[in-house]
């Protein structure tokens, strides 16, 4: 399996090869790093000119030194990226399901994203006349800052299989694409479900300046889980109790759903007993889901045992920052024999709460 790499840049130093890259040149120009091989045989980028982006006639063509693919090629190359995005990826999916996103202007050139969280309240005043002065509170606000990282992936093409797809006139072999895009796509969904910390510069174990996790984000509510969740160690009535207390903590800070809840592998298949023997035919989900504040119930491969989430879906508790999607583009070559490519994203999950450190995310473990 192909390792996603993920490069941060920030107060003017860059971590990772890539973004010293993109350091060092000023900028980057994605296109520029998609030379194609047009009908003509003539070797060409495609250039923005202005206007509408989604538009044919705002965007040229502008000749170069070399290429190696044609058109049709890199085509295939990016519907393996795509083609591995419909894989299920639990908490990421989640996100962009519910509209939870947020999206850059300039991806290449944001290596960080200010963000504030609030404390304070205003007060409403009740009158007859509506010119009752009110009072002159307002709510503080407080600067933060994320990292934006780019998510990658290294592959090559060799110029001999290459050569041979040609001249058999079969499709281009895409398989290291569609693994790179696997790789990328598990980073992602790792960057919410596992206990991993992503941070670049002068930060402390609680700066809010870091990528966190729901499972490592310092204002987290923690819940004691007790006995297992098996038919041996829990009734039904326990797990369902587990799920309110896991409610009534997030209501206890000021969140009321809607909510996700997140279980690992091994207590997907509890939840598909029956509740009870009063009501034949009604799983322990089933009876979880009667709640209105639950909006759904996912299994995370990669959580860890006899852990469980409950995580608002809210961008005041959570949002994807999106950048720039799965691209591929050409890296470098070595010789006349092996092209290198690389797979990137610009996405970053964002954990958040207010100054009060309240939070939307309950951890029960």
């Amino acid at each position: 399996m192909l390792n996603a790499n993920v490069d941060l840049m920030g107060n003017g130093q860059a971590q990772g090869d890539f973004a010293k890259m993109i350091q060092n040149n000023g900028s980057f120009n994605v296109g520029a790093k998609r030379p194609f091989i047009g009908s003509d045989g003539r070797p060409y980028i495609s250039m923005y000119k202005g206007g509408d982006p989604t538009k044919k006639e705002s965007w040229g063509l502008q000749l170069v030194s070399n290429a190696t693919l044609r058109r049709d090629e890199w085509k295939q190359l990016d519907a393996a990226l795509m083609g591995e995005k419909m894989y299920r990826l639990g908490g990421i999916d989640d996100l962009r399901a519910n509209g939870l996103t947020y999206n850059l202007g300039n991806a290449m050139g944001t290596t960080v994203l200010e963000w504030h969280d609030v404390a304070g309240t205003m007060t409403a005043v009740v009158s007859m006349d509506g010119i009752t002065k009110g009072e002159g509170n307002r709510p503080n606000y407080q600067t933060n800052y994320l990292p934006i990282p780019i998510t990658h992936v290294d592959y090559e093409i060799n110029a001999r299989a290459l050569a041979t797809s040609r001249n058999m006139g079969n499709p281009l072999d895409v398989t290291d694409a569609a693994m790179a895009a696997r790789a990328i796509n598990e980073k992602l969904e790792n960057m919410l479900f596992t206990d991993i910390t992503y941070g670049y510069g002068e930060v402390d174990d609680r700066s809010r300046n870091k990528i966190y996790s729901y499972l490592n984000f310092p204002d987290i509510n923690l819940v004691t889980l007790g006995t297992h969740w098996d038919a041996s160690a829990k009734t039904a009535a326990g797990i369902l109790q587990d799920v309110l207390n896991m409610i009534k903590s997030a209501n206890a800070a000021y969140y009321y759903g809607p909510f996700m809840l997140y279980i690992p592998t091994e207590y997907g298949i509890v939840l598909y007993d029956d509740y009870d023997t009063t009501t034949p035919g009604t799983t322990i989900k089933d009876r979880i889901m009667k709640i209105d504040v639950i909006k759904g119930i996912k299994v995370i491969d990669t959580l860890a045992d006899d852990t469980i989430l409950l995580v608002q879906m809210t961008p005041d508790v959570v949002r994807l920052v999106s950048g720039l999607g799965l691209t591929n583009i050409q890296w470098k070559e070595e010789g006349d024999f092996v092209t290198k490519f690389k797979a990137f994203t610009i996405t970053v999950p964002q954990i958040r709460s207010d100054q009060n450190g309240h939070c939307g995310i309950v951890k029960l473990a």
